[in-house]
This record gives C-alpha cells, structure tokens and sequence, in this order.
C-alpha cells in the first residue's frame, strides 16, 4: 500500500506511479485515439457530413455507465474496508489474548515467549494464505489454521498443568476463535469476486460507448472528438481498473492492504506484552 499526503494536490496530480492508470491504458489510450482521428478524417475528407449522428441517445447511455460504475467502484471499495476491518480486528485480538495472559502467567514463565511468537506467526502465515505464497503441508494443510489448532493446544496445556484456571481459558476463548473468524471472513472476501457476467458485461459496456463516441461528436468538434474519446476511456477504464484492484484488497498491488506492516505491528506488540527483552 502506498502512503501519501492527501493534501498535497499538485504533488499527487503531477505523480505517476508504476500502478497509476495512465501507465496501464496508454496503449488502449492510444489506439482509441488513432481510431477517433480516422473517423474524424473519414467525416472531414472522404465522406464529409455523413458519419455525423444524433448524441441524445450517446448521452443517456452514459448516464447509465456512470450509475453501473458507481455501484462496481462502492462494492469494491467496501470489500476494501471490509478487509481492512477485519485485519484490524485481528490486530486487537492477537494485542487482547497477549494482555490476558500477561496478567494469568507469571512474569517468568517459559510458555510466555512460545506464545508471542505463535500469535506473530498466526498474522504472517495468514498473509502469505491470502496471497497464495505458503505450501501447506503436514496434518492440517490449511496453514492459519495449523498455528490456530497449535494456540488452544498451548491453552489447553496451561489450564491442565494448573498454570491456568478454568476461567482463564474460557476468557481466553473468544480471541482464540477471533483468529479464525477473521480468516473465514478475509477467504470469502477473495474467493467470492464480483459475479463473472456483471463485470464482462461492463467491459463490454465501456468498450461499446468508447467505439461509437466518435461518430456521436464527429460532426461537431471535429479532430477534437480524439481527444475527448481518449480522455472518457482514461476515465471510464480507470474507474473499472481500480474497482478491480481493490476488490482484492489481500494482494501487493499498490492499493491493496499493508498487511505487511500490520503483521508487524502484531509481532512487535505480543512481544512487547508478553516477552519483553
């Protein structure tokens, strides 16, 4: 994820970055206005006047294009955000069962430092889950839940040793079971994207408007319609590109969320907690 400063407009507006989506589009950018140019030519030189049409109808089609990306850009953004919660609850969980067992174990007790690491491990094995990026072997081959199954067994182990009352590992509990309710959650998000016939048919849908635009505005502006058309695919294509980023927010791309950095933050605070240097 990249940081940045909202408020420094002209820095942001003159900035491109390797994701940006002009980089991405240039090619489709280009093409799109060569063909505007040659019908343009066409309408100027070889059949003057006649491939000028009405643009009323143009107009109200992207009316609707603009409502259908509205929706695609909010359902992706709140799949964004859904992630995003769901990584900060798994941040205040993995902090919670760290501070309880703080105050249960004693200060010196051997089971302390085995347990920070397991919960810094728990954060950074369901990273690289979500990213496809962890071979899964071993008797459970779903790796977050390997780590999970290994943190009630060191639970269970204290409260049968007497290092913890029965009240402890039923305090416990809800945190233990956070950590796999936050990776039920995060695995629907990625594997239930947005249905296959909706966003094919909005391809389609941008491809269509982008394709007839210039015989709309032809007769009117001209070379100028290469321009204009060239401009409504950099927006229109953006909007579909970053809706499509985003609607995963568990990858590395740019947008995508710093789950690097929050697992981080888990491992530096259980250790902190529970196993200070």
């Amino acid at each position: 994820m990249i940081s940045y400063d909202p408020t420094s407009w002209w820095g942001l507006i003159f900035k491109f970055h390797k994701s940006d989506t002009f980089r991405r589009l240039l090619a489709a950018m280009l093409t799109v206005a060569l063909f505007s140019a040659a019908v343009a030519y066409g309408d100027r030189c070889l059949w003057p006047g006649r491939l000028g049409a009405t643009n009323v109808v143009h107009s109200l089609l992207g009316f609707v294009i603009s409502l259908l990306l509205v929706f695609r850009t909010n359902t992706a953004y709140e799949r964004w955000w859904e992630g995003r919660k769901l990584w900060g609850a798994l941040v205040n969980a993995s902090r919670n069962l760290a501070l309880k067992l703080n105050a249960a174990l004693p200060a010196d007790h051997f089971a302390r430092r085995r347990i920070a690491a397991d919960l810094s491990l728990y954060a950074a094995t369901l990273k690289d889950h979500l990213r496809e990026a962890i071979p899964t072997a071993g008797p459970i081959r779903h790796a977050p839940n390997a780590v999970a199954a290994r943190l009630f067994g060191e639970i269970e182990a204290l409260r049968r040793q007497g290092d913890l009352a029965l009240e402890h590992q039923l305090n416990l509990n809800p945190e233990l079971t956070t950590l796999t309710d936050v990776c039920g959650a995060c695995e629907r998000i990625k594997k239930t994207p947005i249905p296959y016939s909706y966003s094919l048919f909005l391809k389609k849908f941008i491809f269509v408007y982008i394709v007839t635009m210039p015989f709309m505005f032809v007769h009117d502006f001209g070379y100028w319609t290469a321009l204009f058309s060239t401009f409504m695919l950099y927006v229109l294509g953006s909007l579909e590109l970053l809706a499509e980023e985003v609607e995963n927010p568990f990858g590395t791309d740019a947008n995508d969320l710093p789950m690097d950095e929050m697992a981080r933050t888990i491992a530096v605070n259980v250790k902190e907690i529970l196993a200070p240097e």
